[in-house]
């Protein structure tokens, strides 16, 4: 018997269940590497650090993200006062501010910079102009594109390449 989990789970959360699994399945094997997403991961770290010493965390992501959701979660068990979900800086409550000092802002793992740009932006325009990172892990992890990409994305650069030379060949003189 093998265990598995949905990527977006807590850290925390999935190996809280891990152990209790293995406690009662004594032979369960674990999964031959890491199957927690790393940009989950490392946000989630973050958002501990950050939950610790902001009053307010928002989260800039879809409500039906489960990643999402649960940043707003782990912000709240780090011990934010409050954390809110949204999807743009225009859903931003202003009564949400109201005593608060420390704003920390997060995103879901797919999440648009711009979008979080915009929530940095409405912040800043209230009073909450200094932005301080929080970064939790280096990320350094690339995945490379299939075999079968990549020799299609080399075909096309080649058809590309010999399609120019061609035309470069037979351009008119402009007469």
């Amino acid at each position: 018997m093998v265990w598995l989990s949905q990527t977006t789970l807590s850290v925390d959360e999935t190996m809280e269940t891990v152990d209790a699994l293995k406690e009662k399945f004594p032979q369960l094997i674990s999964p031959p590497s890491d199957d927690i997403c790393y940009a989950t991961q490392n946000r989630q770290l973050a958002v501990k650090q950050m939950g610790e010493e902001a009053d307010l965390v928002i989260v800039v992501g879809s409500k039906n993200s489960s990643n999402s959701v649960r940043l707003v979660e782990v912000a709240k068990l780090a011990g934010a006062r409050a954390a809110y979900l949204v999807d743009f800086a225009d859903e931003i409550d202003e009564a949400w501010l109201e005593g608060v000092t420390t704003v920390g802002v997060t995103s879901g793992a797919s999440v648009p910079e711009v979008l979080v740009e915009q929530v940095l932006e409405w912040l800043s325009t209230r009073g909450y102009e200094d932005v301080e990172l929080v970064k939790a892990a280096e990320e350094s992890i690339t995945f490379s594109l299939p075999k079968e990409l990549r020799r299609d994305l080399r075909e096309e650069a080649a058809a590309l390449v010999a399609g120019r030379t061609g035309a470069d060949r037979t351009a008119p003189s402009g007469q």
